[in-house]
């Protein structure tokens, strides 16, 4: 099988189901963007290779696939998204890192490690995902859960990032008015 299909080139491509649509509809963005959350999450794994929350990173990769292929199939039942449990397991995850970490008394700056730069890029990232995920409308409840899931992993993959720094012997970049 051929990688290439040629059944873009017009501009639209086919959700699961075969529905045509843009390339540029809402649900293509939503769900390339959180495309783009896992890779900048995979760049940031391959970066720190021994991190002590790489088994998590690699779960929320799967999350995200979970979620994308919800969102790629609206109306299917296929793909049921995100569990719930999930949101549970990244607060816990946020707690262990916190218990580590000294407490915020400054704004922090994207930098720090490259493993933290990448996060913080990461973080990023899903804050539009979620954005685009709310702009659906999809009042579904693996799209609300996957709202919710995204959400929650931005303010995980923020401390992950100053666990990083942590972990590297990096200190965090402080912003200064």
């Amino acid at each position: 099988m051929k990688i290439y299909t040629r059944t873009g080139d017009s501009g639209e491509t086919s959700l699961f189901g075969g529905r045509r649509v843009p390339k540029n509809d809402l649900r293509i963005e939503a769900y390339g963007t959180i495309d783009e959350l896992n890779s900048f999450i995979g760049i940031a794994r391959a970066s720190w290779p021994s991190s002590p929350v790489d088994d998590e990173l690699g779960r929320i990769q799967s999350d995200l696939f979970d979620a994308g292929a919800h969102l790629a199939s609206p109306g299917m039942t296929r793909f049921g998204g995100i569990d719930a449990s999930r949101i549970e397991s990244l607060e816990q995850g946020i707690d262990r890192m916190e218990s580590e970490l000294a407490p915020l008394q400054n704004f922090i700056l994207p930098g720090g490690s490259l493993a933290a730069a990448q996060l913080h890029a990461a973080r990023s990232i899903c804050r539009r995902a979620e954005r685009l995920v709310v702009a659906l409308n999809d009042t579904t409840p693996p799209a609300q859960m996957t709202i919710r899931f995204l959400n929650r992993l931005s303010d995980y993959l923020f401390v992950a990032a100053r666990f990083a720094n942590l972990k590297n012997g990096v200190n965090d970049v402080q912003w200064r008015a």
